[in-house]
């Protein structure tokens, strides 16, 4: 036998939201989840290091809207959006430090570290991501980084440059722009590494 209940205003809200909640837990029934995609390492042919050396690399610094995984697009009007579904496979920073400190070890010429590493090191590598975007005006990703080279006993700076590479950009979407923005920092990790290297 069917039992008839009534319920009042304010509880038949509640029911509404709890039932919304579970459809929005459905599978198939949200957003789709984003696309990850990853930086690499450059290859650097640089000569090899008797080992004394120590360059210990710091995460970049950089602006909020630079600190988080997603992918940035500056606009044709300059403002700031980002890629829909679509994401690096950790906060940028620190996956640009990750991709650095291989970098230096493909090479080899000098020994690199982390700060949590525990090591002694001659030099710290200070780092300021300026640029990390898909410009569409120019159709190109752009990547700069601002770097000095730390006297670390003396807290000196032992020398600075800004180092900026740009990728031309086929399509701007996930796959697009990562495959861009990869170029272009593989292009600044060489000439970053070969510096810091030499002046090290």
């Amino acid at each position: 036998m069917i039992t008839a209940f009534s319920v009042s205003p304010s509880r038949r809200h509640v029911l509404v939201a709890l039932g919304l909640g579970s459809a929005a837990l459905l599978p198939g029934c949200g957003s789709p989840a984003p696309v990850t995609y990853d930086l690499s390492a450059a290859t650097v042919g640089l000569r090899r290091s008797d080992g004394r050396q120590v360059i210990i690399v710091v995460e970049p610094t950089a602006v909020f809207a630079l600190d988080s995984e997603r992918i940035m697009v500056r606009s044709k009007s300059g403002e700031i959006t980002y890629l829909p579904r679509a994401q690096w496979s950790d906060r940028l920073p620190r996956l640009v430090q990750t991709r650095l400190v291989q970098t230096f070890e493909n090479a080899g010429r000098v020994a690199v570290a982390r700060p949590g590493d525990k090591l002694l090191g001659a030099f710290q590598l200070v780092l300021d991501m300026r640029a990390f975007e898909i410009r569409e005006t120019s159709r190109e990703a752009v990547v700069e980084i601002a770097a000095k080279l730390v006297n670390a006993a003396s807290g000196s700076i032992r020398t600075a440059r800004i180092f900026t590479a740009a990728s031309p950009v086929v399509t701007i979407d996930g796959a697009g722009a990562a495959a861009s923005l990869d170029q272009a920092l593989a292009k600044v990790m060489s000439d970053l590494t070969g510096w810091a290297a030499g002046a090290a």
